[in-house]
């Protein structure tokens, strides 16, 4: 909701400035989160601990952009688009069994398990981004290629919801034909790290084709690198700082004023 209002504003802001010779572009694409991180890092640790996969937080890129002409070779972009991927998943090397004393996670190599433990972890960015754009060709061709890059304010959440194995609080579980086995306390979590701004950079390259007078279409590839820092007093106290840098393959339909 917050993500739609933010559009919404922008929107608003943007659209009494139209009377200029620009462009205002609406667009759609795919982005590929680079999820990097050390062994502290909330990416590196779901991806290693979970079911699922780097590739299945892959997802829809979408927004709009306005562009004010400096000249025919150069311009100033004013963009802004949102990403959220949601994914459930269980963890691969541990099963739960509910003991008189609670839920606990036995190692999968050993046990079947009554049951998975499993949680969701979501991640949401909506990068506002001011770029300088710069037409080789100049803006009047068959086709127009671009490149340009700037800075970006990326507003962003990530969060945890169900089950996670709690390492810190260890048992040792006896069994008949193994013997002494190391268990882990199951807790339940609804961690989320609110939405915070993270500053960086992003670059960018594409090309334009005209479709009609005032119309053009696009395809771009975009790069974009920022790192979040969790709040010193949430459930995330701890972890390294948050990658929210990726990839962006996008289509636009472009209206020049």
């Amino acid at each position: 909701m917050k993500r739609h209002l933010i559009l919404i504003a922008a929107l608003v802001i943007l659209v009494p400035s139209l009377a200029f010779p620009n462009i205002v572009t609406l667009r759609l694409g795919y982005f590929l989160p680079k999820a990097s991180g050390g062994p502290d890092s909330l990416w590196t640790i779901e991806l290693d601990q979970m079911s699922f996969k780097k590739s299945d937080f892959n997802g829809t890129y979408m927004g709009f952009s306005y562009e004010y002409f400096a000249n025919r070779f150069l311009s100033f972009e004013l963009s802004l688009d949102t990403y959220s991927k949601r994914k459930a998943g269980f963890y691969l090397d541990y099963v739960g069994y509910s003991l008189p004393e609670g839920d606990f996670a036995f190692p999968a190599s050993l046990f079947e398990g009554a049951f998975d433990i499993a949680h969701s972890f979501n991640v949401s960015m909506t990068p506002l981004q001011l770029s300088a754009k710069i037409y080789p060709m100049g803006r009047r061709n068959r086709i127009v290629p671009y490149l340009g890059g700037g800075v970006s304010a990326t507003f962003w959440t990530a969060g945890l919801r169900g089950e996670i194995v709690d390492f810190t609080d260890e048992w040792i579980y006896t069994d008949p034909d193994i013997g002494d086995v190391s268990i882990f306390g199951i807790s339940q979590v609804d961690a989320r790290q609110s939405t915070r701004v993270a500053w960086g950079y992003h670059a960018f390259a594409g090309l334009m084709v005209p479709i009609g007078n005032r119309v053009t279409v696009s395809a771009e590839f975009r790069y974009q690198s920022a790192k979040g820092k969790f709040s010193d007093n949430g459930a995330f106290v701890g972890y390294e700082d948050f990658d929210l840098g990726g990839y962006a393959l996008t289509a636009g339909l472009n209206y020049w004023f």
